[in-house]
């Protein structure tokens, strides 16, 4: 009689399709650098902000959140760092216009 043993919280995130072994978890990790530089960008006077690349930021941060969603597979990571790009991304756009 053998005993299968449940492996681990960390071992099956270790193996999964979406864990550190793959792409799909190092994009989004490197990613959340763009969230911190947007951060880092409110301390900043608006006229000094890109209209265009904080447009660019907030629209492509939406398209990808929704592909995280569609991927398989789904990966949430992905979804969580492009909407905080998409929220951060917009809300300078609205600092530029105000």
């Amino acid at each position: 009689m053998s005993s299968v043993t449940a492996p681990s919280l960390f071992t099956r995130f270790l193996n999964s399709p979406a864990g550190p072994k793959t792409i799909h978890f190092w994009a989004p990790a490197f990613k959340w650098g763009l969230v911190i530089a947007g951060l880092s960008d409110l301390q900043k006077p608006a006229d000094q902000l890109s209209l265009s690349q904080n447009l660019s930021l907030g629209v492509s941060g939406l398209i990808w959140t929704r592909y995280g969603f569609v991927i398989t597979p789904v990966n949430r990571l992905v979804s969580a760092v492009n909407f905080s790009v998409f929220l951060i991304g917009t809300t300078q756009v609205m600092r530029i216009l105000k």
